[in-house]
């Protein structure tokens, strides 16, 4: 293997893996990262951005900062990836590799559900959470609604969080609201176990927040402000905070680099594709559990799956002996709004299930979760 590595996609695997490989590997080595967007974007933080304690600066870097560091960054669409002749045809060009790591993400697809895009606020956009930041603002009372359209969807505890973070929002501020989540899993976070999800639950109804499981939207009438489920009921919201559906970007959709169920296929440990020294990492993956579920889609796994790689690839181009492997370990903060959060953590790949603690809610885990935004944006860039 030689001397040209492309990396597609500029999120929390992208970014580590390139700094990581740009460390291990000398000069003449050339590192490409590509994105579409001028920016990389702290996730996390859209939460707090949402009821006003971030600015959409604080939590973005500039990708192109990358450079000082000796990574060339090409702002493009990817729109092919020929793996035959090792090529990826972008918006500004055609770029060949030696090694391709593939970090593109998934994609959300609001339109998929009838009503969406006009009638509910995007948990998973940073437009989308400065517009509900807004709302919020102006909101005089009444019935939110946090919807899960569809399952996977990005960071699991999400939706819950938003729904938390938005209660203690609304009581500092005196405002008569019901919060209502609906989603169509059993429970939340289905693949740490029905124990922890049992925990989410109380942590939800203790703070006033309704929690109806095993509903699937079906669409929604932004006009009447109705949301109509595959089971005939129909819940009203006067506002309305959604995830959309999530599913491959449209380069990997029917690529030969796509599994069954319609997410990109990889070795569990060494997360390399059907394709020699093609890899893919993060939340277009798809890897199956000992227990029948899936990983979950979220940037620690991203994140723990890009040193892998970058260690194995180094290693491969130095002949170096050693193949490093992801152990399937991830941790998660769940904020709760009041200056307190919990925090979970463990292993996924244990058998015949996943091993999650999670820790009692507190200000430790807050301000855990603050030093790390602060310590993520400081070491990549």
């Amino acid at each position: 293997m030689s001397n040209r590595i492309v990396i597609l996609g500029g999120g929390a695997g992208g970014i580590v893996v390139a700094n990581k490989l740009r460390k291990a590997l000398p000069k003449h080595t050339e590192i490409v990262l590509v994105d579409k967007e001028l920016d990389h974007i702290f996730y996390p933080s859209l939460l707090w951005l949402m009821v006003g304690e971030r600015e959409a600066n604080q939590i973005q870097k500039p990708l192109l900062s990358l450079e000082k560091k000796g990574i060339n960054f090409l702002n493009a669409l990817v729109q092919k990836i020929d793996f035959e002749n090792r090529t990826v045809l972008t918006s500004k060009g055609d770029v060949t590799y030696d090694c391709l790591i593939i970090a593109l993400g998934a994609n959300t697809y609001p339109e998929k559900i009838p009503g969406f895009s006009e009638a509910a606020y995007n948990l998973y956009d940073l437009s989308g959470a400065e517009r509900l930041r807004e709302a919020i603002s102006d909101f005089g009372g009444g019935r939110v609604v946090v919807l899960i359209s569809s399952t996977p969807f990005k960071c699991p505890a999400a939706p819950y969080e938003a729904a938390l973070i938005l209660s203690s929002y609304f009581k500092q501020r005196e405002k008569n609201v019901e919060i209502e989540v609906v989603t169509p899993e059993k429970l939340p976070m289905p693949t740490v176990g029905p124990e922890i999800g049992k925990k989410i639950v109380f942590l939800l109804q203790s703070n006033g927040i309704k929690f109806t499981p095993e509903h699937n939207v079906n669409s929604i009438n932004p006009e009447k402000k109705e949301i109509e489920f595959q089971n005939g009921r129909k819940i009203f919201y006067d506002l309305l905070i959604g995830i959309p559906p999530h599913g491959l970007p449209p380069v990997l959709q029917d690529s030969p680099i796509s599994g069954r169920n319609g997410w990109v296929k990889v070795d569990p440990r060494t997360l390399e594709t059907d394709f020699e020294n093609v890899y893919a990492i993060g939340d277009i993956t798809e890897i199956p559990l000992p227990n029948g579920k899936f990983l979950p889609k979220a940037g620690v796994f991203a994140h723990f799956q890009a040193e892998v790689v970058a260690h194995n690839i180094a290693a491969k181009i130095k002949g170096e002996s050693g193949i490093k492997e992801f152990e399937g370990k991830g941790y998660c903060f769940i904020e709760l709004g009041d200056g307190r959060a919990g925090y979970a953590s463990g292993n996924f790949y244990s058998e015949p299930e996943p091993t999650i603690k999670m820790r009692n809610p507190s200000m430790f885990w807050h301000w855990g979760k603050a030093l790390f935004e602060k310590w993520w944006l400081w070491k990549w860039f």
